[in-house]
């Protein structure tokens, strides 16, 4: 099929049944009728075609696993019930009981908390490095490091990691590298054609785009690592639901214009908010003002949707423009058509310790947007309401 990212959003995947349907069926059955017990135990096996039971293997899961594929240029994809799961997952089959992950510093709370927290109750040790140092990725690799994770950009402030560099320094130690693609999805960035092993999704965010349902994802290439997420699944049980995957599915049919249109929205907007006087500093990688500019540049098609920002005043200020806020939701999930703003240091990083939110950069002061499909003098007044109040 086409290279076109437009193309495979809307094509690619799509399975007919005998009905030969234009949209894809939504498959809402737990089990599978077979022939006969021959074809039964063959399929329970996995020495057979067709599908067995819903957990691992559903038409309505397989043609949105083949269709996320074709758009990030992966072999394979599994899927899971939510981005979480999806990284616990890779992490249960590529580590044990010994084994040392590098892992950025600036990823998602509750990511944080399982590298750092759960993990490390199994005998996994886990070091937190800044995302955008190189240098500090190498002086923490192991003789037992397995794994370099991170997100890029990252979630809340954007910072911008190099890829094809750390693909390079992990294939050199034998480690693993995956990357959270959150908040570029493949319409903006396609990690594994910059060297990363592993991709992982929240598809709960931009990938479904509206806020409706969870959904998680894993790619890479056919072999080990994939044929192992398979029987995790199978096992473990943190299954996407056929009608999750139909909802996300449907998604990918407008995702490269919805992040393209957000994305341009996101631009204007934090180029607004630089100007203004009560707005101390803005994290956005389309900024000439951003540290990793340059390879934001190189590495991504735009500077996707998320746009942070710092006021002066702390938690108080920053709750006192949160709360001036009458379109503009207030909620902690990202992703949506609908412009959401949050408090990261008392809502998606908040279960962290103090000092590793230093460390990550979040502070008291740290408000997030993500930017939706409004208007942008919308969004502009709805943020004014509150900052011209400080």
């Amino acid at each position: 099929m086409t290279d076109s990212l437009a193309t495979l959003g809307v094509r690619a995947g799509i399975a007919r049944s005998p009905f030969n349907e234009h949209s894809e069926a939504l498959y809402l059955t737990s089990s599978f009728v077979f022939e006969d017990a021959a074809a039964a135990a063959a399929g329970f096996a996995g020495t057979g075609d067709g599908y067995v039971y819903s957990r691992y293997t559903n038409p309505t899961v397989a043609m949105f696993q083949a269709r996320l594929a074709a758009l990030e240029g992966a072999d394979a994809c599994v899927a899971t019930a939510s981005g979480m799961a999806a990284i616990l997952a890779t992490a249960m089959v590529t580590l044990r009981a010994g084994d040392h992950v590098v892992c950025s510093n600036a990823v998602f709370g509750a990511t944080a908390q399982l590298f750092g927290g759960l993990l490390a109750r199994f005998g996994v040790e886990t070091t937190f490095v800044p995302p955008t140092k190189l240098e500090a990725w190498s002086a923490a690799l192991r003789p037992n490091t397995r794994l370099l994770f991170l997100e890029t950009p990252s979630n809340p402030l954007g910072e911008v990691a190099d890829i094809a560099a750390l693909a390079a320094l992990a294939k050199r130690h034998g480690a693993l590298l995956a990357v959270d693609n959150c908040l570029c999805t493949p319409a903006l960035q396609r990690p594994l054609a910059l060297g990363a092993d592993l991709v992982v999704h929240s598809a709960t965010k931009h990938l479904d785009g509206q806020g409706r349902v969870l959904g998680g994802a894993v790619l890479g290439a056919r072999g080990e690592v994939m044929d192992a997420l398979v029987g995790f699944l199978r096992t473990a049980g943190p299954a996407l639901s056929p009608f999750n995957a139909w909802v996300i599915l449907k998604g990918l049919e407008t995702l490269e214009l919805r992040m393209l249109a957000q994305s341009e929205r996101a631009l204007a907007l934090a180029q607004w908010l630089e100007t203004h006087p009560k707005v101390r500093r803005v994290f956005y990688p389309w900024l000439a003002s951003h540290p990793q500019h340059a390879l934001a540049r190189r590495q991504q098609r735009a500077g996707g949707a998320v746009v942070s920002f710092e006021v002066e005043g702390g938690r108080e200020a920053a709750w006192r423009v949160i709360d001036a806020t009458r379109l503009i939701s207030i909620t902690g999930n990202l992703g949506d058509v609908k412009t959401t703003i949050t408090h990261p240091a008392t809502t998606t990083h908040g279960r962290l310790a103090p000092e590793a939110r230093a460390a990550a950069g979040i502070t008291e002061g740290l408000l997030r947007v993500a930017v939706g499909l409004e208007a942008v003098e919308d969004l502009r007044a709805d943020l004014a309401r509150g900052l011209d109040a400080l």
